[in-house]
């Protein structure tokens, strides 16, 4: 099926391409291994037995889609940034393709996953747009899950690089905080979500027994406060303990503002 394409935004495609290396943000950092062990954890609960079908929309260079081609699923991924793609390949089947109009037949996968296409997507439309053809492609009873950044995450972030009491960084935070949107500079062109609005996206886009995590939980923030200061960075207890926040976090609703990331689950109506 071939669908028309779509432009990826220019300040998403330098970002990717020229300024950040994303084959390592989830395995470099402590926030950032964190973000990877809570969403592995938490879609293998909701996953389906291998050796299911997985569309990896928006899927990077293949750092998800790695774990899941070792558990014995078939992923295929697709990314706009050619530099991702060639990434990816060496992982499994990639291809330049864009959230809003997949090249995929309606009912053919087993799960679709979206852990990067909404925060890069500022217009509710393109969100829309993009949620409608994971719903479209994925079969009756099948896994929908969409990735969010949370709204409050930049004024947490901030802090750990002790620099949020400047005026810079409040004026540019408070904006963020005002509009959900981050115009690009310094990292680049996103929207951050809150909570409920993202659960009510995806129910919109048709899907349901929707549910929303914080994957974070509520002190990523101090393991990465830890890791800017001089140092040998968190150790192994304390990443343990924010994990262990992170996961004791999740019965309490109220405390999904303090990750900063979420993740949506949702099924394709049988």
């Amino acid at each position: 099926m071939s669908k028309p394409e779509v432009a990826l935004a220019p300040e998403i495609e330098h970002f990717y391409s020229e300024v950040i290396d994303e084959d390592t943000r989830l395995t470099m950092s402590a926030d950032g291994r964190l973000e990877l062990l809570r969403t592995q954890e938490i879609l293998r609960r909701f996953l389906p037995p291998a050796p299911a079908r997985v569309l990896d929309v928006g899927g990077g260079t293949g750092v998800h889609a790695r774990w899941l081609v070792e558990d014995g699923y078939k992923v295929e991924l697709i990314d706009p940034v050619a530099r991702h793609v060639q990434q990816a390949a060496t992982i499994c089947p990639a291809s330049v393709g864009d959230a809003r109009a997949l090249n995929a037949e309606d009912a053919s996968y087993d799960v679709v996953q979206l852990l990067g296409p909404l925060y890069h997507l500022p217009d509710p439309e393109d969100r829309r747009t993009a949620l409608s053809e994971a719903q479209r492609v994925v079969k009756p009873g099948g896994l929908v899950a969409a990735a969010a950044i949370n709204r409050y995450a930049s004024l947490f972030e901030h802090v750990t690089y002790a620099h949020l009491h400047t005026d810079r960084l409040q004026a540019a935070i408070s904006k963020i905080l005002r509009t959900a949107v981050h115009d690009g500079k310094g990292f680049t062109l996103a929207y951050f979500h809150r909570a409920e609005e993202l659960a009510d996206e995806v129910r919109a886009a048709g899907l349901t027994d929707v549910e929303v995590f914080g994957v974070e939980g509520p002190t990523w923030s101090l393991l990465k406060a830890v890791e800017q200061q001089p140092g040998d960075g968190p150790t192994d207890d304390m990443f343990a303990s924010a994990l262990t926040a992170a996961r004791m976090a999740e019965p309490y609703p109220e405390l999904l503002a303090a990750s900063s990331h979420l993740l949506a689950v949702g099924r394709a109506p049988m």
